[in-house]
């Protein structure tokens, strides 16, 4: 006797809902993502256990690395060219071109004394980092009056925030001193006597 074939029938799984998890998952991650930008230099901040957090917007982030040179940031693109727009007024010599004002605008931070500014925007966008890590920005005084350093925190306080802009500093752990005090009494000089200390999170020992 001949055996019965079972008739195999297709099996067909509806992906609509999976598709429409996925669409929803991938737009929740893109509205909800920071994109970070790559800092000048890495900085290793010393350890505390205050939790007071930075705040994200209308912040000027100065960086100070393990030996001492100063950078400095803003949060949006758009107020770093305001901020740029501010320091050009005070030397009438500094004149960039489109290119390096957009090469400018695009760096999560800035270090490079004023008359390296034009050959150091002059490079790739991707460059500049590379190059501006073993420079930072000067806090010596110009012809006794105020710093290069002065000038940018000025050009940043008239660019876009006013009254409204907070003080981040950002010291490595292995950052002398000196160089910290130095850099604050040029911010007590201009009257900015707030800010806040970026530290890395530690647990308190018990005890």
């Amino acid at each position: 006797m001949g055996k019965l074939k079972i008739k195999k029938a297709d099996i067909w799984i509806d992906m609509t809902p999976m598709s429409d998890v996925m669409v929803l998952l991938l737009t929740f991650f893109m509205l909800t993502s920071t994109f970070v930008k790559n800092e000048a230099v890495k900085v290793n901040a010393p350890g505390s256990v205050s939790e007071i957090k930075v705040p994200e917007t209308q912040v000027l982030q100065i960086i100070v690395d393990k030996s001492g040179k100063v950078f400095i940031g803003l949060d949006k693109p758009g107020y770093m060219q305001e901020m740029l727009t501010g320091f050009e007024g005070k030397f009438s010599g500094l004149s960039l071109s489109p290119l390096q004002e957009k090469n400018f605008v695009g760096l999560a931070s800035f270090g490079v004394p004023m008359n390296k500014m034009s050959d150091v925007l002059k490079h790739e966008a991707s460059d500049i980092n590379n190059i501006q890590k073993d420079m930072g920005i000067p806090l010596d005084s110009i012809n006794g009056g105020m710093s290069e350093f002065q000038c940018w925190v000025d050009a940043a306080r008239n660019a876009s925030f006013g009254s409204d802009m907070k003080i981040a500093i950002k010291a490595d752990a292995a950052t002398k001193y000196g160089v910290v005090k130095k850099m604050m009494s040029e911010l007590q000089d201009m009257s900015e006597n707030r800010y806040y200390l970026i530290t890395t999170l530690k647990k308190e020992e018990a005890e």
